[in-house]
């Protein structure tokens, strides 16, 4: 009876911890649908068929990242912070390379938004490209890892790596991909791998006592974000725009029963992808519990159940995905460029840039946890308006290169220049902060409805697919990097002020 009680109570912890998790989704996925409905009823009307698919996915969505999140917080956490801890105290740098390398392979390999763009990119197989990325996020994984434990400042391990990324861009790579690898540096750092690498350094970072450690546990999702772009810049010199882009097929259904049926035939191929995704996950879990950690078997039974839920969330996310989202952002998009007035994709864009982010789950975590280090310095209200004002901007600027054709790079290289002297000029904490935000901000609805948006506009325009319409992720992780940083030069003025302020008043006393 008594273990019987214990399921029952753990059933019930279980059931209220998924239903915070689904709002958490809901509130994720309702703005872009309230958005969509909006403008069905007013200026780009979809076909029956169509929005039926993407309310449908839209509902397999918020279920998706429910069990999805509740299965990375419930397995994906604790193994980081184990395994970042583990490698801290063992003292050994090749423990530390080896595992940590390894770690961001198999973490990158499983994550949603990758999948999603890895299936929209032409030219590149798949599998080719996402272990690419892998690869590239386990390299700068290690050394973001080396950093916290040898304390280098990130400011200059960001202004080196960012060099080595715009001179392959400018000089070797073929400039058909840019838009793509700047892409895939933004969607690795997404619901799957965030949390994991965020755990990660905090567990690395717990064996140091001085008054910093806290503050360098920032800054992992930033250099992990460089290594995606290197990787790709690099594998587009093997595959140099071999490929043309394929758009997404419009469900079509003459009934309720067809439309099921669309969803269905699709969810066992997802399912097989997600399985095939997840189990290096669960092999490296194994190897690392049986060869160092040695957790009791109650801890273990919970992360298997995480991982568990995890593989629920992610069959049903991509199904949702792509039967549903992508088809309706692809279509929408048509339809809006065709307009007599197609200027309107701008504030339209910028529109669902605002809402979208201020609705991620991954951004409410890390405006928490700055909350928590900075003891409240730093309010999350000020993040979440930050991060919502750089993300409007960079979809609108997203929706004038699709209109114009401006290369990705008048905005990138500015823009990065300009977020890479501001890390000189304010606090440490703004910088490692805001390059992580960027990563942060490009969440699922970036790589699953916006960019094929863009797709769809800029094919009803005539622009190149790849050229034009990729770039938006690029553009969403970019913007953050300058906005948080301006708030932390606001932040500095603000203690200058109070500092003059107090000097006065003890000069006041001393008369």
């Amino acid at each position: 009876m008594g273990v019987f009680s214990r399921w029952r109570d753990q059933m019930g912890r279980t059931k209220t911890v998924l239903g915070e998790k689904v709002r958490e989704a809901l509130a994720s996925v309702l703005p872009i649908t309230a958005i969509v409905l909006a403008l069905c009823v007013t200026i780009s009307p979809l076909p029956v068929d169509i929005l039926l698919a993407f309310l449908t996915g839209a509902v397999l969505l918020i279920v998706g990242m429910g069990f999805f999140t509740l299965g990375a917080e419930a397995a994906m956490t604790p193994i980081g912070e184990q395994a970042g801890s583990h490698m801290a105290r063992s003292r050994k740098l090749w423990v530390v390379v080896s595992v940590s390398f390894l770690i961001g392979v198999v973490v990158t390999v499983s994550e949603p938004d990758l999948q999603v763009l890895a299936g929209q990119v032409p030219g590149i197989p798949n599998m080719v490209l996402v272990a690419a990325v892998a690869v590239g996020v386990g390299a700068f994984l290690v050394v973001a890892l080396l950093r916290i434990l040898f304390q280098v400042p990130l400011q200059w391990l960001l202004v080196g790596s960012y060099a080595a990324v715009f001179l392959l861009a400018a000089f070797f790579a073929p400039r058909d991909f840019l838009a793509v690898a700047f892409d895939s540096g933004g969607v690795t750092t997404g619901p799957m791998t965030v949390p994991f690498i965020m755990a990660l350094g905090l567990g690395v970072s717990s064996i140091r006592s001085d008054e910093n450690a806290a503050q360098d546990s920032f800054g992992l999702v930033a250099l992990c974000s460089v290594g995606p772009i290197l990787a790709v810049l690099l594998l587009a010199l093997k595959y140099p725009a071999s490929g043309a882009y394929v758009p997404a097929p419009m469900p079509q259904a003459a009934d309720s029963r067809e439309l099921g049926g669309l969803f269905l035939s699709a969810f066992p191929k997802y399912a097989w992808e997600v399985l095939k995704s997840l189990f290096p996950i669960a092999a490296f879990f194994a190897v690392f519990q049986i060869a160092a950690l040695g957790l009791k078997r109650k801890k273990v039974l919970k992360i298997l159940v995480g991982l568990l839920y995890t593989y629920i969330g992610l069959a049903v996310f991509l199904t949702g995905v792509n039967v549903g989202f992508l088809p309706a952002g692809t279509y929408l998009g048509r339809q809006i460029a065709a307009l007599p007035f197609r200027w309107v994709l701008v504030p339209i864009g910028m529109l669902m840039g605002w809402f979208i982010v201020q609705a991620e789950p991954a951004v409410h975590v890390l405006n928490r946890q700055v909350e928590e280090i900075t003891s409240g310095a730093i309010p999350g209200s000020a993040m979440s308006t930050s991060l919502s004002l750089g993300v409007a901007v960079s979809i609108g600027l997203s929706m004038v290169r699709v209109l114009t054709g401006i290369s990705i790079f008048a905005f990138l290289v500015p823009g990065y220049l300009a977020a890479l002297a501001l890390s000189f000029c304010v606090p440490k904490i703004f910088t490692s902060i805001a390059f992580d935000s960027g990563g942060v901000a490009s969440g699922p609805m970036t790589a699953t409805f916006l960019l094929p948006f863009a797709m769809g506009a800029c094919e009803a325009l005539g622009g190149s697919i790849v050229t034009d319409a990729f770039g938006v992720v690029a553009m969403v992780a970019m913007t953050p990097l300058l906005t948080i940083q301006l708030l932390g030069l606001a932040y500095r003025r603000k203690l200058k002020q109070a500092a003059a302020g107090e000097a006065e008043e003890e000069e006041i006393i001393d008369l």
